[in-house]
């Protein structure tokens, strides 16, 4: 299975483009959005399905694996894992695997063809991905990654679905909240913003993704804005 067979990474593929670019100022901003305090574990998430959040997530941890940091990045969508295609690595053992001691941490760090980059994959799906999320286990392998990574990046299924983001939230330094431009109402951005405050998320910003900067932009595009963007 090739790197690029489902998604397209456009940061490896094409690093000097201008959405390239627009990804390293998301790590940009990310990294300067927390002067006192560590911003080490990173969670992403969106309102709905088909916004782009793994897409994000992943060339975002590009971006990081490009600066020579250390970087892991955890499929936590165990509803519908994506991750796995988009590095083209196993998904017969991953977070799932870990969390119900079917397999050791070891077992499911897997290299990627970025160098600096690794990923755990979500595993196969179990019957009770929230509670797995919520669990004391899930705690502790947040902890140990800490340890070994300068970077920890975690993708979580969409907040208005499921409970699990909320769940994987309180275990984050800070939260991106990515938002399709064209595809999402405000209201509906705004109960998905409501739902992280409600558990005392810290969210960095609101990644407006699929912005045509100009009429002849065609691009998808990913603005950072402050968390109180309206």
């Amino acid at each position: 299975m090739s790197q690029s067979n489902k998604r397209h990474l456009i940061t490896v593929t094409n690093p000097k483009s201008p959405i390239s670019e627009s990804y390293r100022s998301l790590r940009t901003n990310v990294d300067f959005s927390s002067i006192d305090e560590s911003m080490q574990v990173i969670m992403v998430t969106s309102a709905g399905p088909g916004e782009g959040k793994s897409t994000t997530i992943a060339n975002l941890a590009v971006t990081y694996a490009q600066m020579d940091r250390s970087v892991v990045l955890v499929d936590a969508d165990m509803r519908k894992p994506t991750e796995h295609h988009t590095f083209g690595v196993s998904n017969r053992f991953g977070l799932s695997s870990v969390l119900s001691q079917q397999a050791s941490l070891e077992d499911v760090i897997q290299k990627t063809n970025v160098p600096n980059l690794s990923v755990i994959t979500a595993g196969p799906i179990p019957p009770n991905p929230a509670e797995m999320v919520a669990s004391r286990r899930m705690t502790a392998l947040i902890g140990e990654l800490r340890n070994r990574y300068d970077v920890v990046l975690i993708d979580t299924p969409p907040l208005l679905a499921v409970t699990d983001a909320q769940i994987v939230a309180t275990k984050s330094d800070g939260v991106l909240l990515v938002i399709d431009y064209g595809k999402v109402k405000r209201d509906i951005a705004i109960k998905a913003k409501a739902n992280l405050d409600k558990v005392g998320a810290r969210v960095l910003g609101v990644v407006m993704n699929n912005v045509k900067r100009k009429s002849s932009e065609a691009y998808y595009y990913y603005y950072y804005g402050t968390a109180d963007s309206k």
